[in-house]
């Protein structure tokens, strides 16, 4: 990541912390507050993305790989599909109990 793009990220989180809309004015003016040199696209290639995404909900899901990964994820745990996926889980458990030492006769203290 270039340092402008560092420094448009923080000015655009900086913006969404005080509440302030996130525009390229703004987040070119914070930039330039910090002593920051950055190319003149960055500031309105980050407002349009704000424009587009709310910010919050990229801070909330920046581990997970995007939102729609979330709600593919999440939909089975609400209704229709979550039957499925409690028996594999429990096949998984019990091959876990299945290859444990106490069935081969080991033991550390033997």
């Amino acid at each position: 990541m270039s340092v402008g793009e560092l420094g448009c990220t923080y000015a655009a989180l900086l913006l969404f912390d005080d509440g302030i809309p996130i525009t390229a004015e703004k987040i070119a003016t914070v930039v330039k507050a910090a002593n920051i040199s950055v190319e003149s696209y960055w500031p309105s290639l980050f407002a349009k993305l704000f424009e587009k995404r709310d910010i919050e909900d990229l801070i909330l899901t920046v581990g997970t790989g995007g939102g729609p990964a979330v709600a593919v994820a999440a939909s089975p745990v609400g209704g229709g599909g979550g039957g499925a996926a409690a028996p594999a889980a429990e096949e998984k458990k019990e091959e876990m109990k299945e290859d444990s030492d106490e069935d081969l006769g080991l033991s550390l203290f033997d």
